[in-house]
């Protein structure tokens, strides 16, 4: 399997990307090409003490870098000799199995979208991360991708949760959730309504396990394994878990820390509390897929280290092997308006 990777795109880049290249290569056997400014690569490279490049490592030349400052709608062609824009066209080009970035998430998700292309029928790509929940972690689609939806969206955000936390997560009839202010039917705006009633007939018709609207704090407890939501409801979920694992961290760090006693109890329970700061750890995860894409598409964060990069390729790596593509491509017919029952596919078949 062969990732390309933008090692130039994050605030740790072009450091970051090539370790965790190098350590993607050692740990997985995976071809990695990194992509970006050649001279500043095999500058790292040297300072990391390798001379030659390893097996399984390729360059790939781009002059340009996206910056923070340039527009995300329009950057991947304005800058066309981008390490973004140049990874992915090896993607377009099938030169590659998945691309991994760190850098701008607007400037990837444009060039993903009219470069590398949506999966035909497929409305709006999302952005799917894996947030730590009670139940082992939930899907979360979308997280910010599309502010705005519609409840044809969040249908096929659904759709594709389901079978992301399927195929990836190893979730067999993944129960899908409508988070949502309340659990009735009644709840929530226009979209929120409406989409519940097209949960309902997607469910009656067999297609996905929806269980209903799910509130924050029950979706948090995991209460299901797909949390759909629009980008703009779901980003402010997923900042506001990020925010509590951060409080939560330092707050308990403080109780161990104030005494003698609390010091002697951390090292009691040193295991259960790395434990608990790996779960909250997104460099853990790696990255957060771009589902509805026609091929791999991972998004790291920004502020990502070679750890999380490595991370970020093994997700890579899952990605294409799920086969999550092409059963969205199976069954893209019934994630359109409206859905259609097992009833008449049977009749017609």
């Amino acid at each position: 399997m062969r990732i390309i990777v933008d090692a130039m795109g994050g605030d740790n880049a072009p450091e970051a990307p090539v370790e965790g290249a190098l350590q993607a290569i050692k740990e997985y056997g995976v071809d990695v090409v990194l992509v970006g400014r050649g001279e500043d690569i095999l500058e790292v490279l040297h300072k990391a003490g390798v001379s030659e490049l390893p097996a399984g490592l390729s360059i790939t030349h781009a002059d340009q870098v996206v910056e923070v400052c340039d527009n995300p709608a329009t950057a991947f062609k304005e800058k066309k000799d981008s390490s973004l824009t140049v990874g992915l066209n090896l993607l377009k080009n099938g030169e590659g199995d998945a691309f991994v970035s760190a850098g701008s998430t607007g400037a990837l998700l444009s060039g993903a979208t009219l470069l590398v292309k949506r999966i035909k029928g497929i409305r709006r790509a999302a952005m799917a991360p894996v947030v730590p929940t009670g139940g082992g972690g939930a899907v979360l689609v979308d997280c910010g991708a599309t502010a705005e939806g519609t409840p044809e969206f969040l249908l096929q955000f659904a759709f594709m949760g389901s079978y992301y936390a399927e195929r990836v997560l190893g979730r067999p009839e993944p129960k899908v959730g409508l988070l949502n202010i309340g659990a009735e039917p009644s709840k929530g705006t226009e979209l929120q309504k409406e989409t519940y009633k097209l949960l309902m007939k997607a469910k009656e018709a067999g297609r996905i396990d929806f269980v209903g609207n799910v509130e924050a704090r029950e979706a948090v407890e995991g209460a299901v394994d797909v949390i759909v939501a629009d980008g703009y409801s779901g980003n402010i979920f997923l900042k506001a878990i990020e925010g509590a694992g951060l409080f939560l961290s330092k707050e308990i760090k403080k109780v161990f820390m104030r005494d003698l006693k609390g010091k002697i109890a951390a090292l009691l329970v040193k295991d259960g509390l790395r434990d608990f700061k790996r779960l909250l750890d997104a460099n853990e995860v790696g990255g957060t897929a771009l589902v509805g894409i026609s091929k791999p598409v991972i998004k790291a964060h920004g502020s990502s280290n070679g750890y999380a990069i490595k991370n970020a390729i093994r997700q890579a790596m899952e990605f294409k092997r799920s086969a999550i593509i092409e059963d969205i491509m199976d069954n893209v017919e019934y994630m359109r308006l409206p859905v259609r029952s097992a009833a008449i596919d049977e009749s017609e078949g």
